[in-house]
């Protein structure tokens, strides 16, 4: 599996065309998050910088094992045309829409409701592989703009911030995620 230590352009070409990817994280203990994610919630900064904004979801998993080891996998599929499976590594850092870099970096996003963190990979690590056991599958559609925003766009920023207090606050194994800590 060839290795290097920074995206090329290549790469960024590959990233920039999935309509999905997934990121990975884990704590010291409890269980590994694995989530899939799309929309147009992902950006390249350069070689060695990806940020991605987190919409709201029934678990908050991603933002308490970046609190506790910064430890993040970004994971891409080529689901059409040539195989290829890329995995980003690196340390993330979370940004919450109370922190000061908050404004800066969600300017370069859409504006979609529910939107609950931004998470800033160093990446330190660019894995490829052959990715021929990954199935051939035609994209139709994004389910997050037409479900997942308005879903958050109908509940307004007080229903959300209670989706989060009910929701959001700590991880399966019972972490705190840092949803509403300064």
């Amino acid at each position: 599996m060839p290795t290097a230590k920074k995206l090329n352009r290549t790469l960024r070409a590959f990233i920039e065309k999935q309509p999905m990817f997934f990121v990975a994280t884990a704590d010291t203990t409890g269980r590994v998050n694995v989530s899939p994610k799309g929309m147009d919630t992902l950006r390249i900064e350069d070689d060695n910088r990806i940020v991605w904004l987190n919409l709201s979801g029934s678990g908050n998993e991603t933002a308490a094992h970046v609190r506790a080891t910064g430890r993040m996998t970004l994971m891409f599929c080529a689901f059409e045309g040539d195989a290829l499976i890329l995995r980003v590594y690196g340390q993330a850092r979370t940004y919450h829409p109370r922190d000061a870099e908050w404004s800066r970096l969600v300017a370069g996003f859409p504006e979609l409701a529910g939107s609950r963190q931004i998470f800033d990979l160093d990446v330190d690590l660019v894995q490829t592989s052959c990715g021929t056991g990954v199935p051939v599958m035609e994209f139709r559609r994004s389910r997050g703009e037409g479900e997942l925003e308005p879903f958050y766009a109908d509940m307004g920023s007080d229903g959300v911030r209670d989706y989060w207090q009910r929701k959001n606050t700590q991880t399966i194994d019972g972490k705190p995620t840092g949803i509403f800590e300064d």
